[in-house]
């Protein structure tokens, strides 16, 4: 788990180097921060496994089956790799961060299974559907984004790959999901830049 934590580490590192606009990253990162607290979406998700768990956990040995189907597929379909991985896919990228989140994934099934049995290999369908619709969607969104707009949306989601490294290996506990609106305000302050400067080399030749 610490080599897989290194190693999103310095993924998350090259894909927060790509920014050309470190203003554009900043912002995007305190306003999305501030959006995220105020939407306790963190809390949302924990909230979110308590239900499920509450709904289709186990009373007694004959729900193992449901509790390992249940916990297996938050803990791989609820958290901000695997919505940053999918999106990687949909761009084009190279899904390094899919890749990573599946060593993660096998490490964790394996414990899983072990404690409650069968059940996890059923979560494969919630990760095929989740991620399979998060990957189309930012497929569908690809022609909508400028190049300027898809690296810094990279570069955004690198810093959020990054805090996800640092809990990985205990070092600081992030608040990874409160910092995912960062992703959505990343692309439109960007475009909003790119408009400013087009708007601005319009004015220069009238005077």
């Amino acid at each position: 788990m610490q080599a897989l934590g290194l190693a999103t580490l310095v993924i998350g590192a090259q894909m927060a180097f790509e920014t050309h606009h470190v203003v554009v990253l900043i912002v995007s990162l305190v306003a999305g921060a501030a959006l995220g607290e105020a939407a306790r979406i963190e809390d949302g998700l924990q909230r979110l496994g308590e239900w499920a768990e509450g709904r289709l956990g186990t009373a007694g040995e004959g729900g193992t089956f449901a509790r390992a189907f249940v916990m297996s597929s938050l803990l791989f379909c609820v958290g901000p790799l695997t919505i940053l991985g999918s999106i990687q896919g949909g761009l084009g990228q190279p899904p390094l961060l899919l890749y990573t989140k599946s060593m993660l994934d096998g490490a964790s099934s394996v414990a899983i299974g072990a404690a409650l049995g069968a059940g996890v290999f059923l979560s494969a369908l919630t990760v095929l559907v989740y991620q399979g619709l998060l990957t189309m969607l930012a497929s569908a969104v690809q022609a909508l984004l400028t190049p300027d707009m898809t690296r810094e949306f990279t570069a955004t989601g690198g810093v959020l790959v990054i805090g996800i490294a640092l809990n990985l290996l205990h070092v600081q506990s992030i608040r990874v999901g409160n910092l995912l609106p960062a992703l959505l305000v990343s692309p439109v302050l960007m475009g909003l830049s790119t408009a400013f400067a087009e708007f601005a080399r319009m004015l220069l030749p009238m005077r």
